[in-house]
């Protein structure tokens, strides 16, 4: 059984913007860095081969802020997890190839994917768990809500 404070704090709304922000953190910072920095994510995005690197650079800008802000606002979560999602598995083959890679180097770029991999299944999880949310709360039209006593809103 979850202790009391416990399920007091899992059903805040503080703590679950303050999870989403960082569960998203990687992305939304990277993506803050690149448009601050443009020119150096540029310079990122030809190294790694990406040309032109204008191009790859305001995309991963776009697909990292954006799939943030859905996330964070819980507003098309599954759209933004599947953003982040995508964009993270395109990195292994593209950033960590460590089957390309040898000794130390290629230890570091797969325990990297791995990485990868666990945060892709977490914005799968974090999909599922919108999408339950979404399908718990009440879904009632405007003529089916009425204001109750001392101004609550009531079914």
């Amino acid at each position: 059984m979850t202790p009391r404070w416990i399920e007091a704090i899992l059903s805040s709304h503080v703590f679950e913007i303050a999870a989403r922000v960082l569960f998203t953190f990687p992305f939304w910072g990277s993506g803050l860095i690149k448009l601050i920095d443009f020119s150096g994510g540029m310079a990122e995005m030809s190294q790694f081969g990406l040309e032109p690197a204008w191009l790859f650079n305001g995309l991963t800008v776009f697909v990292q802020l954006t799939g943030s802000a859905l996330i964070i606002l819980n507003r098309g979560t599954w759209l933004g997890a599947g953003m982040l999602g995508v964009f993270t598995f395109l990195t292994i083959p593209i950033v960590h190839a460590f089957w390309r890679l040898e000794g130390e180097r290629a230890i570091m770029a797969f325990h990297t994917a791995g990485e990868h991999m666990g945060m892709i299944g977490a914005m799968a999880l974090v999909s599922i768990l919108a999408a339950r949310s979404n399908q718990a709360a009440p879904k009632a039209s405007s003529n089916e809500m009425k204001l109750g006593n001392a101004g609550i809103l009531q079914r």
